[in-house]
C-alpha cells in the first residue's frame, strides 16, 4: 500500500475507532438522558449559538484577508470571504486536517493571486491561530495541572512529566521556527500580524461562547472562561492526524476533558461536544455555495503537494 494510501487509511481507521468509544460512551450514558439533555437547552441558546458561529468565522475569514492585503495581494474583502467559507466547507469531507487550506489555495491561484504569497499566508493564518489557542491554554491549565499526579509520586510519573515536557518544548520551539520563516513576509509590517492575532481572539471568544452556552444550558455552572481554556486543549488534540478534520476525536477528547476538569457531568459534556460539532457544520453551509468553483481548478493534486510540503 503506497504511503498516502497507508495515511488515508489510518485516518479513516482513527475516524471510525474514535465514534466508536464516543457511541459507547454515549450508550452508556443513556440515549434518552442526552435527548433530554438536548431539550432542556432554551431554543434561544441555539440561536445564539449559531451567530456566535457565525461571527467566528467571519472573524476567520478577516484573519486570512488581513494577512494577504498586508503582503501586497489586491484581494476584496467578498473573495476572501467566499474562500474562507468554501474552505471551511471542504474542510468536513477532506481528509486532513488542513483540507481547507489546500480547497483555498486552489481558489486563490484561480484568481490569480501570487502562487508563494498565497501558500505562505495560509501557512502564517494556521500558526497565528494556534498562537491564540495557547494564548488561551492557560485559562484551563489550572484544573489539569491540578488533577496531574504530582513529579516526586514516583518514578514513572516523573520520567513520563520530564518526557511529556521534553516532547511540548521542542514542538514549541518547531512551531516557533516555522513562524519566522513563513511570516518573514510580514515582518515589515507587524501591524497586520497583530490584528490577525485580534481577529483569532475574536474567533476564540465566540466560539468559547458556544461551548459555555450548551453546556449552561444544561444547568452546568461552569465558567466561561474554563469552558473556554479547556476548549482549547481540545483543539490541540484535534490537531493529531488520527481523524477526518478530527472527527470523533474532537467530541471524545471535548467529552473527556471537559467531564473531569470542567466539573460537568459526563453526559453533560458528551451532549455539548455533539452540539458544538453540529453548529459548526451549520456555520460552514455557505461554503457549499462557493465550493464548486473549485472545480473548474486544474492540477489540484500539484497544488495540493505544495502546501503538504509547506507544512
Amino acid at each position: 500500500m503506497k504511503k498516502p494510501n497507508l495515511n488515508r487509511f489510518l485516518r479513516t481507521l482513527g475516524t471510525l475507532a474514535a465514534f466508536a468509544l464516543l457511541i459507547y460512551v454515549l450508550s452508556q450514558q443513556g440515549w434518552d438522558e442526552i435527548w433530554a439533555g438536548v431539550q432542556q437547552i432554551p431554543w434561544w441558546y441555539f440561536a445564539v449559538s449559531l451567530a456566535l458561529m457565525g461571527i467566528s468565522r467571519l472573524a476567520v475569514a478577516g484573519r486570512w484577508h488581513t494577512l494577504l492585503r498586508s503582503a501586497g495581494l489586491e484581494v476584496r474583502w467578498g473573495q476572501s470571504l467566499r474562500i474562507t467559507f468554501a474552505g471551511l466547507f471542504a474542510s468536513n469531507f477532506l481528509p486532513t486536517t488542513i483540507g481547507g487550506d489546500v480547497v483555498r489555495l486552489a481558489m486563490a491561484l484561480r484568481l490569480g493571486l501570487d502562487k508563494v504569497i498565497s501558500a505562505a499566508s495560509l501557512i502564517v493564518d494556521r500558526l497565528v491561530g494556534m498562537a491564540g489557542m495557547i494564548s488561551a491554554a492557560p485559562l484551563g491549565a489550572a484544573p489539569v495541572l491540578g488533577g496531574m499526579a504530582p513529579l516526586g509520586a514516583g518514578p514513572t510519573p516523573a520520567l513520563g512529566a520530564v518526557s511529556l515536557w521534553g516532547r511540548a518544548s521542542d514542538w514549541v520551539r518547531r512551531a516557533i521556527r516555522r513562524l519566522w520563516e513563513a511570516s518573514a513576509l510580514w515582518v515589515r509590517s507587524p501591524r497586520g500580524l497583530l490584528l490577525a492575532f485580534a481577529l483569532t481572539w475574536v474567533h476564540q471568544l465566540a466560539i468559547f461562547g458556544v461551548v459555555w452556552l450548551m453546556l449552561v444550558g444544561q444547568g452546568q455552572g461552569i465558567a466561561y472562561w474554563l469552558a473556554g481554556g479547556l476548549w482549547s486543549l481540545t483543539y490541540f488534540v484535534t490537531l493529531l492526524p488520527f481523524s477526518v478534520n478530527g472527527l470523533g476525536l474532537q467530541e471524545l477528547s471535548m467529552t473527556w476533558i471537559y467531564s473531569h476538569y470542567g466539573g460537568v457531568t459526563l453526559q453533560s459534556a458528551a451532549t455539548a461536544a455533539l452540539l458544538v460539532r453540529t453548529i459548526q457544520t451549520l456555520a460552514s453551509l455557505p461554503g457549499a455555495v462557493f465550493l464548486p468553483d473549485i472545480l473548474a481548478v486544474k492540477g489540484n493534486k500539484v497544488m495540493s503537494n505544495e502546501v503538504m510540503s509547506n507544512e
